[in-house]
């Protein structure tokens, strides 16, 4: 089945439970952060808030791209990945045009003349520096719910066609020269059997209804579409502390001045004061529902 759906069935979630207010599930599942479709090693993976909860195998899953982030992202590493160590990147760029403002040591003044951007600066004949699209997609059958950000790797944005098999980039000048917007139609992502790591490709399945329509362009509008293809990098702690404002800035020792001469003389022994830090020092501290998800499946079946 190509069809990655909520429900089993096919079925659209209706309204009735679509507006309901569920505290429930919400404390079940927690503070989710954000939705993703992962593509990593060439299977469809549900990620929220940074965890794996389901996963499909099938070759291909069928979309709507709600909305699409300016630009082309780029991000370097400085260190090589390594299976479940967290590895923050070392520059990055939002747009791929300059380094963003937050990137503590830019590699390059532009994205075009850094020295991280050139042909072999990485494995073989690849560039360091890795491009990426984001995108924001909603499921077919659940256009009005859940919106996941889908990260488009270089090798699935940039290439040409083949027949109806396109990268993102060919498959979006594909649209705009008939005047279709990609958000008008449902959109089929397929693994590249022919590629040794994970490769998308696209094309058209068929136009949205009228109704779907309208429920997509709102989706375009929202915060959650937003935050889908947003991108922000979280500096480490020690790079998130601010500077101290002037006011605050500790200041100059002043320079010791010559002790004055004094004549001896029999004084009482003053009483040591307990220094302030000590005084002040604290104590230590002591589908139905069980459907859902369609084929899905956990790492635990």
């Amino acid at each position: 089945m190509s069809n990655m759906t909520l429900f089993k069935s096919g079925s659209a979630v209706p309204d009735y439970l679509r507006e309901a207010a569920d505290s429930t599930t919400k404390d079940i599942a927690g503070s989710s952060g954000g939705k993703q479709i992962s593509i990593k090693g060439g299977v469809w993976r549900m990620v929220v808030g940074g965890e794996e909860v389901a996963k499909n195998e099938d070759r291909s899953m069928n979309v709507v791209v709600i909305s699409a982030g300016k630009g082309v992202s780029r991000t370097f590493y400085a260190d090589k990945y390594e299976e479940g160590k967290d590895i923050k990147p070392a520059c990055w760029s939002a747009e791929g045009v300059v380094p963003n403002e937050e990137v503590p040591e830019p590699q390059g003044k532009t994205c075009a003349t850094c020295p991280q951007n050139i042909e072999g600066s990485g494995d073989g004949k690849s560039r360091a520096c890795r491009y990426s699209k984001r995108l924001a997609v909603a499921l077919e059958n659940d256009i009005g719910g859940n919106i996941y950000r889908l990260s488009v790797p270089a090798k699935s944005y940039f290439g040409k066609a083949d027949g109806d098999k396109m990268p993102l980039q060919a498959y979006g000048k594909f649209l705009s020269g008939h005047g279709i917007p990609i958000t008008g139609v449902v959109t089929e992502a397929r693994f590249d059997t022919a590629e040794a790591v994970p490769v998308l490709k696209f094309r058209a399945v068929r136009p949205l209804t009228r109704e779907e329509w309208e429920l997509a362009k709102a989706q375009s509008q929202t915060e959650d579409a937003m935050q889908a293809v947003e991108f922000k990098m979280v500096p480490s702690k020690k790079e998130s502390q601010p500077a101290l404002p002037a006011a605050f800035k500790e200041a100059e020792v002043p320079a010791k001045a010559a002790p004055e001469k004094v004549v001896a003389e029999e004084v009482a022994e003053p009483t040591k004061r307990p220094s302030k830090a000590k005084a002040d020092a604290a104590p230590a501290p002591a589908k139905n529902v069980a459907d859902i998800l369609n084929d899905w499946s956990t790492d635990d079946e």
